[in-house]
Parts: C-alpha cells; sequence; structure tokens
C-alpha cells in the first residue's frame, strides 16, 4: 500500500506540473520557470496550497490576477485535488486579488469601482505579442542560414524546419484561433489572421524583432529583482528551467 505522504509528494508534483503551463502574460513565460511559485504542497486529503511571489509589491494588478486565476484553476483540475488555495504574497493588492480569485468573483467585482471590465482583452492583446515574437524566434535562424525575406512570405508553417519555438508559435496563434496548420503562412497578421503582403513584410519583420527583445529585455529584469527581493529559487524553477532549454 502506497504511504499517504508518497501519495501527497506525488500529488504535489503534479500540481507542480500544471503550474508550468500557467505564464506570465508580459513575458509568456511559465510562473514555474521565472520562480513566481513560493511553494506547492498538497495534504493527503488532496488539498493543494500554492504561494505565489513576484518580483516588487507593485507589480501591475491585472497582470497578477491572472496569473493566480490561472494557476487556481491548473491546479484545481490536477485529477485527487479535492480543493485547491492559491495565494499570492508580499504584493499591495494581494487580499483583493486573493479573495477574488476565492470567491471566482472575477477581475472587475474584485477591483469594483477601478476595474473597467474583465481581463480578455488583456490577455489577447499579451498573446499577439507572444505571436510576434515567436515568429521572430522561428525567422531569424532561417533568415541568419541565408533564406531570403521574400521566402519567408511564402512559407507555409509546415515548412518551417521542427523546433521548440516552432511547436510555441503554433500554440500561441491557436490559443488566439488564428491559423495554425501546416498549411497556414509563416507569416500572418496576429490582429486578423491575414497573410502578410510584401509590401508590409519589412516592417512586420522589424516589429517582430522588437516585440521579441522587449520581451526578453523584460524578462532578464524581472529575473534580476526577483533574485534580488526572495534570496531562494522557486518551486519547481530549476526543472522548468532545464526543459525550456531542450
Amino acid at each position: 500500500m502506497t504511504a499517504p505522504a508518497d501519495v501527497a509528494a506525488a500529488a504535489g508534483q503534479a500540481v507542480l506540473e500544471a503550474l508550468e503551463t500557467v505564464r506570465d502574460p508580459e513575458l509568456d513565460e511559465p510562473i514555474t520557470s521565472l520562480g513566481f511559485v513560493a511553494s506547492c504542497t498538497v495534504s493527503a486529503d488532496g488539498d493543494a496550497r500554492v504561494r505565489l511571489r513576484l518580483p516588487t509589491y507593485f507589480c501591475a494588478p491585472n497582470f497578477a490576477y491572472l496569473m493566480v486565476a490561472d494557476a487556481y484553476d491548473a491546479a484545481s483540475a490536477v485529477p485527487g485535488v479535492r480543493s485547491a488555495e492559491v495565494v499570492l504574497e508580499d504584493h499591495f493588492a494581494s487580499d483583493a486579488i486573493n479573495g477574488g480569485v476565492a470567491a471566482r468573483a472575477g477581475f472587475a467585482r474584485s477591483f469594483a469601482g477601478e476595474a473597467a471590465g474583465e481581463l480578455d482583452g488583456l490577455r489577447a492583446d499579451f498573446l499577439r505579442k507572444a505571436v510576434m515574437a515567436g515568429t521572430d524566434q522561428v525567422c531569424r535562424p532561417l533568415l541568419a542560414a541565408g533564406r531570403d525575406p521574400a521566402a519567408l512570405q511564402a512559407m507555409r508553417l509546415g515548412e518551417v524546419p521542427p523546433s521548440r519555438a516552432a511547436d510555441r508559435l503554433r500554440q500561441r496563434r491557436a490559443e488566439l484561433g488564428l491559423p495554425a496548420g501546416d498549411d497556414a503562412p509563416l507569416l500572418i497578421d496576429p490582429a486578423t489572421g491575414a497573410p502578410v503582403s510584401e509590401a508590409a513584410l519589412p516592417l512586420h519583420l522589424r516589429k517582430a524583432h522588437v516585440t521579441r527583445v522587449s520581451i526578453e529585455a523584460n524578462s532578464g529584469i524581472c529575473r534580476g529583482m526577483l533574485r534580488h527581493r526572495y534570496a531562494t529559487p522557486g518551486a519547481g524553477q530549476a526543472a522548468a528551467s532545464e526543459e525550456e532549454d531542450r
């Protein structure tokens, strides 16, 4: 018979793996690899407890709310978890965020009188930026290998060499409902899904590169501030970072 402690440990690992699917909306990286998961435990009875932390006390509350709510959904969906509690610590709006997520109130009700509405539009905006950054991640190696920009315009996703960057680009496009199959154009407008025209090609590639550089710079800044604020690595941080590097 499996000991209760072993069951709880296995469940805790399963929840931690589920949290790897939760991303910082601005940085488009898992909260685990960023070090945002301070702790993750599951009791023998199946009660999951997750503690989150962020780089600063004043991180944007709308971004924070998305991460806490997504973490709650991810933890709650793990088989064997009967209840989930996700708590954001050391944040100026932690009470409103934690209470709102626990009550399933939504962002607007959690910040009544302050929020203009829910966060679906914000999430979509950041996904579109992720698509642009992912486009640069896929296109830069092709350009470095001698591909002409005009050739990229004619390429289909199925013609792109297999890579983690290509898989990630497909996933982000699919999340937005954009064409993501083998026959879809490599270069599309992330707002409409329309193929990029020849006239728009140079600007599109420049925007993709600038978006990628901006996201990666913000990621580096956030990682640095988190290390300065907290001396210990996050739960699952090393494993998640190793997986991303593969």
